[in-house]
């Protein structure tokens, strides 16, 4: 007889199975800013939620709608309520995320945005990646294992056939709480052998992971780190251009995931 702990971890397992055979019905896009998700929240016909499902006094917006067979929900972590920027990074990131997911209970995650490129590794202006792995570049925690939880390198969700059918680009991605770029975060994110860099992604797979709920990240290259441009610069020049590449990108994607399930993509 196989103890309970055996049995539980059947359990969840063949759980897991059923779920990755079941149509994908909710998706919730964890996006940092106001002008990364508005021009897809217009592509989708979304409305803002007048009744937060977060919170009260938490800045976080949603935005929702079904497009085709899907529920679609667009999270923006809103504005700092001191500042009034922007609440970029990852603190809001991993916050939002398990919110999201706690109240909305969706079958996938896609966390998509801008992001900064290495020209090293083959990255151009333009470029939209799915990210096979995160990690973080700027945890920085000289002690043995606490510098391996500091990285958090994890797989994000496998989807060979959406990378087949929409030829996207794929690399690392290195996630830290600073546009430009160190010394110390350059050589992590060496280490991470990234070929992107943003200030979310490895945030929103953590809280994703605990969660159990898969995740994808679709990056569009607004800057190359390595390039001859001040990344400030080159960011702010390309970001509304990009911003329209990868709402095109993140159109084919949900596309082609509407009427499938997890194990298809």
């Amino acid at each position: 007889m196989a103890p309970p702990e055996d049995d539980t971890k059947v359990t969840e397992e063949a759980m897991a199975a059923e779920e990755e055979e079941k149509p994908i019905s909710t998706i919730v896009f964890v996006i940092a800013m106001q002008s990364e998700a508005l021009p897809l929240v217009n592509r989708f016909q979304l409305t803002e939620d007048p009744d937060s499902v977060f919170p009260k006094g938490f800045p976080w917006v949603r935005y929702h709608g079904i497009y085709k067979d899907l529920h679609i929900n667009i999270i923006w972590p809103g504005k700092d309520p001191v500042w009034g920027v922007n609440s970029v990074g990852t603190v809001s990131a991993s916050l939002v995320t398990y919110a999201s997911i706690q109240a909305l209970k969706p079958d996938l995650i896609v966390n998509a945005g801008t992001c900064g490129g290495f020209k090293a590794k083959g990255a151009c202006i333009g470029d939209v990646f799915l990210a096979s792995e995160v990690a973080f570049h700027d945890r920085r925690i000289p002690i043995p294992v606490f510098d391996q939880y500091g990285i958090g390198a994890q797989q994000t969700f496998s989807t060979p056939n959406l990378l087949q059918k929409l030829i996207l680009k794929t690399g690392k991605l290195s996630t830290g709480d600073s546009l430009d770029m160190s010394p110390q975060d350059e050589a992590s994110i060496i280490a991470n052998d990234a070929t992107v860099k943003d200030m979310e992604g490895a945030a929103v797979a953590y809280a994703a992971d605990l969660s159990t709920v898969p995740a994808i990240f679709v990056k569009a290259v607004t800057d190359l780190v390595d390039g001859d441009k001040p990344t400030t610069e080159e960011f702010l020049e390309n970001l509304a251009a990009v911003t329209a590449t990868l709402d095109q990108s993140v159109m084919n994607i949900i596309d082609f995931i509407s009427g499938k399930c997890l194990s298809e993509l």
